[in-house]
């Protein structure tokens, strides 16, 4: 680690004990990432003082030049703080919701005869807003609905007691078609309109119960004062919620009203998907992406996103099912909800059970739409994985290694010697690019030989027909299969070739021109991609060299039975597979094809006395 600034030193040296916030600076004084401590003391010098540090935290440290602390008076106030300067600063090293100020929210103004409208942009008014919504259709639809149940106004007079007094506006044809109740002429109280707002606002928030419960015992009240007509129009309201609501589907028969948290990560991406349950029922469904969680857990980014998510949140459930438990931020979380619900929150972490089940469902719809977001980066020429940036950076390479080709060789003291040659294009598998090579010049157990033989032979031929080389090579082994590979290809005058060797006791990193290995910290997003090459490569070896052997085998075996030939020997292998499935079989069973019951009982005797023979 490198020396600290005196600066730095100094406000490290003079920190309070007290709860609050620091807030990180580079050089350039721009804050690059935001924390919050029980004790700022004693939080903000771990950093600098842990032995044990993984690769973000390492690179974050060394790039702080500087530190600004927030002192707050409990640690609630610290973590909304916290949660506030992310949304506002967006820190390089903070786990951050991408694109959150453009999802869309339904705003109930603060105003005598509210107006009920979607936006982006959130003014502190006293207005209401219920969302955020990433299905903007969705949302579009609930106004919609709601437009058509309540007789609101959808028009942007200045409604108050003077302007309507005055009579200086007129009702539109919305008033006419039933669409509006006409507080612009005066035709609705101001007592009865906000009932009506109250409603839909239950409505939105999915408290259709308690809805129709009250609609239907004023209706009641209204026949039996004999105002039939106002009596029919709650009728059709509530009619129109019952069926609205019939059609949301049931997801809990103990009708709760409940959050469900979950989140998918992959490569320094990661989706959040919230299911809003109210009354047992799904009332939306929305997901939101998520930057910089390299190196973080699922628990630690489900956290973040609930912070910066129920910032801006009004309807705050009871229960709240997540992924994972937050340590001592679980009772402080816990404790801010309650305060901004009014009501006791619980953060619940199952197990086990139906709720289990429920948080299952929910991680399946992050990992599709992290599915569908990773599909839309890899259409695009420009993206490069996170995992391929961080191996270009720990190797020091000229540029990205968006494909990376990897060797590995298979043999058992020489025999059937095999080789294969897997490939990744920006870090995932490329299957269709797959190589398998049966070694010509070394039947004894020589692997340094075999390397050279295979790489020279791949890019041979990779020249000759004038097809890209790889950004990487990455050869399964050591310093001397490396050697062997960088030899072959020197041949072909390829010294500038990226090419790389993983050792597989330590897995240490072999670089052409260093003595010694290089190692990679063991949470790197680059090691665990090179790691993924090198497992595949040899999986992919291993699997042709057992074929080759089971076939080798049935060969050697049945070449000494009478009246088996080349066809009735592919004839056996294509219906059993395997010798020992061969072995297994009746003699009825061995009469396949063109094979008699004759023959197959000369099988069946002959495979079972060699076979009583060796025991």
């Amino acid at each position: 680690m490198k020396p600290l600034p005196d600066n730095l030193r100094e406000k490290l040296d003079n920190l309070s004990i007290k709860p609050g916030v620091y807030l990180y600076k580079n050089k350039n004084g721009e804050i690059i990432y935001i924390g919050k401590a029980k004790v700022l003391r004693h939080r903000v010098r771990s950093y600098f003082q842990s032995r044990r540090i993984d690769s973000k935290t390492l690179h974050l440290i060394s790039h702080i030049h500087d530190l600004e602390t927030i002192i707050t008076d409990t640690e609630v106030e610290a973590l909304i703080l916290e949660a506030n300067l992310i949304k506002e600063h967006t820190p390089r090293y903070n786990i951050n919701l991408k694109d959150d100020k453009s999802f869309p929210f339904i705003r109930v103004t603060n105003e005598p005869y509210p107006r009920i409208f979607p936006t982006r942009k959130v003014v502190r008014d006293g207005s209401r807003y219920f969302g955020p919504y990433t299905n903007v259709m969705r949302m579009k639809a609930l106004l919609t609905t709601i437009k058509k149940i309540f007789p609101i106004r959808s028009c942007n007079l200045p409604l108050n007691d003077k302007t309507i007094g005055e009579r200086k506006f007129k009702v539109c044809l919305n008033y006419h078609i039933h669409r509006c109740s006409g507080p612009c002429e005066g035709l609705v109280s101001q007592e009865e309109y906000q009932r009506t707002i109250g409603y839909i606002i239950e409505f939105i928030k999915g408290n259709t119960a308690r809805l129709e419960g009250d609609i239907r015992t004023r209706m009641l009240a209204l026949a039996q004062e004999r105002r039939y007509e106002e009596a029919a129009q709650l009728r059709d309201q509530l009619q129109s919620i019952t069926i609205f609501s019939e059609r949301q589907k049931v997801l809990d028969n103990h009708l709760a009203d409940r959050d469900i948290i979950a989140t998918a990560v992959d490569d320094g991406d990661g989706c959040s998907v919230v299911f809003r349950v109210r009354e047992g029922k799904i009332i939306a469904k929305d997901h939101f992406f998520l930057e910089h969680t390299e190196g973080e857990n699922v628990a630690a980014i489900t956290k973040a996103f609930l912070q910066q998510f129920y910032l801006k949140v009004e309807d705050v459930p009871p229960e709240i099912l997540v992924p994972g438990h937050f340590g001592d931020d679980h009772l402080f979380l816990e404790e801010w909800l309650s305060q901004k619900s009014g009501r006791r929150v619980k953060l619940l972490f199952p197990q086990r059970g139906e709720k289990m089940k429920l948080l299952h469902m929910c991680t399946r719809n992050a990992r599709y739409h992290l599915d569908e977001l990773k599909l839309k980066k890899l259409q695009s020429r420009d993206y490069i994985a996170g995992s391929v940036k961080a191996l270009q950076k720990s190797l020091q390479l000229d540029r990205p290694p968006k494909r990376i080709e990897g060797f590995d060789i298979s043999n058992i003291q020489g025999t059937d010697p095999v080789a294969s040659m897997v490939c990744f294009i920006n870090g995932r598998p490329a299957k269709s690019e797959y190589r398998r090579f049966k070694i010509r010049g070394k039947k004894t157990p020589d692997d340094f030989a075999m390397m050279n033989e295979v790489v020279r032979r791949r890019y041979a031929r990779q020249l000759k027909e004038k097809k890209p080389l790889p950004d990487l090579i990455v050869i399964d082994g050591g310093k001397g299969q490396l050697n062997a590979a960088c030899a072959a290809l020197k041949k072909l005058a390829l010294e500038n070739q990226p090419i790389i060797a993983l050792a597989k006791r330590l897995d240490e990193i072999y670089k052409p021109g260093f003595a010694e290995p290089q190692n990679l910290p063991r949470d790197s997003a680059g090691l665990r991609l090179v790691q993924r090459v090198r497992d595949e490569s040899h999986r992919f070896a291993v699997t042709f060299h057992r074929a080759l052997r089971s076939k080798r085998t049935l060969t050697s075996e049945l070449n000494s039975i009478p009246g088996i030939g080349e066809r009735r020997k592919a004839e056996l292998l294509r219906h059993f597979r395997s010798m020992d499935n061969i072995r297994a079989a009746s003699a009825d069973e061995l009469a396949i094809g063109s094979i008699s019951a004759r023959l197959a009982g000369i099988i069946y005797a002959h495979l079972h006395d060699d076979a009583s023979e060796k025991t």
